[in-house]
């Protein structure tokens, strides 16, 4: 199983933190749980930060089987789509946007 991770590294831009949030759950979540090949979406909001690390107030965690799905997903319609919404997010933002695929190896929690 694979994850592929946005990392939103910087600030929401003071006074915008709720329209931040109200802006995904209406005009982003719709297409993100709509891309082909994924398995799941989670949204991840910092809640709080060891003293001088780096910021992300806001991840995106896209899961999938294999691969091959992210490259479907990559190529498909709904992501491009998706990336022309997301420029209205990004005025209410203060940073850098980048990506991250992880392999996932989970472990069952002994006892």
């Amino acid at each position: 199983m694979f994850k592929r991770l946005a990392f939103f590294e910087g600030k929401i831009r003071d006074g915008c933190e709720d329209e931040f949030d109200r802006y995904i759950n209406t005009n982003l979540v719709p297409l993100w749980t709509r891309l082909p090949g994924a398995t799941g979406v989670e949204l991840l909001r910092e809640v709080e930060a060891e003293e001088g690390s780096h910021r992300y107030p806001f991840v995106l965690q896209v899961t999938f089987p294999d691969r091959a799905a992210i490259e479907q997903m990559l190529a498909s319609p709904i992501r491009y789509e998706s990336r022309e919404v997301t420029k209205g997010l990004l005025e209410l933002f203060e940073g850098r946007v980048f990506h991250v695929i992880y392999d996932l190896h989970a472990h069952k929690m002994a006892g």
